[in-house]
């Protein structure tokens, strides 16, 4: 019976987060990062001869390729980039009054892993630009990449399926690595990067959120014992409202599914009648009601958000080779 529910459980969690993600990978701006393919813009320093200002400009309109295709990201040390090399064809000083400056440049687009260093995808395109000086003259070449263009797209989508066909190779190794975090007290980068995994890969997917959820339960767990005896110092130490004050805002914290919850619910009733006979009050703090499926993805992916925004941007992207 056990495992009958728990079967029930993972095929609602997988139902409602396919369906979740089949309309976000669909509907640019619908859903944040998490379970999402995504992204990051980077120009490389290889790419030579850049002025600053064109180099701004070229990440704009990486940006823009990526999340008019939506795969935009915005999140922290993304593993999979949008990057490109520019190469001058001809370089022409028009007679003025003004001189202007007129550029031919190839400018070939690539989508990879810039972590291992995997070219996946790349679409070459011819520009012209033409300004009063060489920066002006690369910005107007920059502006006339589309990222509606029919081959502009072929060629993002072409990276989107690599990158599936990645998450879908190395699933298992993915979630050996989580579980040997966890086992490390690390459940919070394990959940990260089991909650990375995006949903549009439904077979690695549906593996990672099994794996989850034994290791979101010893996060819980962890997190109810410490936070539990925090509160209890902080109120035996000084049964005032502050302290009131300070253990609520623990035990509100604490995770229904957790097993010392029970004693969490006991010690915060204790305070609010405490409260409202020092302070003549209702005391604010609730503790937390059990979460519906719906909430329990977000609190997978709310742990793996708030781990990935707490790493320093830490990343140098490997792009040798690729031009």
């Amino acid at each position: 019976m056990k495992k009958t529910m728990k079967s029930i459980f993972l095929t609602v969690l997988a139902t409602v987060l396919v369906s979740f993600a089949s309309t976000a990978q669909n509907s640019e701006k619908k859903l944040d990062d998490a379970g999402r393919i995504t992204l990051a813009a980077f120009v490389a320093p290889q790419v030579a001869g850049l002025p600053d200002a064109a180099k701004s400009m070229l990440s704009n309109k990486l940006s823009q390729i990526a999340t008019q295709n939506g795969i935009g990201g915005s999140a922290k040390n993304e593993r999979f980039i949008i990057t490109c090399n520019i190469v001058v064809l001809t370089k022409d000083i028009l007679p003025g009054p003004p001189p202007m400056t007129a550029l031919s440049m190839d400018v070939t687009l690539y989508i990879g892993d810039g972590i291992a260093g995997t070219k996946f995808a790349s679409k070459s395109i011819t520009v012209k630009g033409v300004g009063t000086n060489e920066t002006k003259a690369y910005i107007e070449g920059i502006k006339m990449i589309k990222p509606s263009d029919p081959g502009v797209q072929a060629f993002v989508e072409e990276g989107k399926k690599k990158i599936m066909a990645y998450y879908n190779t190395k699933c298992d190794m993915i979630i050996q690595e989580a579980k040997s975090l966890a086992t490390q007290n690390k459940q919070e980068e394990a959940i990260y990067k089991l909650t990375a995994v995006p949903d549009v890969c439904k077979e690695c997917f549906e593996k990672c959120l099994v794996a989850i959820e034994p290791i979101y339960k010893q996060k819980i767990e962890r997190d109810c014992k410490i936070k539990f005896a925090e509160a209890k110092n902080l109120w035996n130490a000084n049964q005032n409202i502050d302290a009131a004050n300070q253990a609520g805002a623990l035990l509100a914290s604490i995770e229904p599914q957790a097993s010392c919850y029970k004693e969490a619910q006991g010690l915060s009733t204790t305070i609010a009648k405490k409260v409202t006979e020092i302070d003549k009050r209702e005391w604010a703090f609730k503790m937390k009601e059990q979460e519906q499926t719906s909430e329990m993805i977000r609190a997978y992916r709310d742990v793996g958000v708030a781990y990935g925004n707490g790493q320093p941007d830490s990343i140098e992207y490997n792009v040798n080779g690729w031009w």
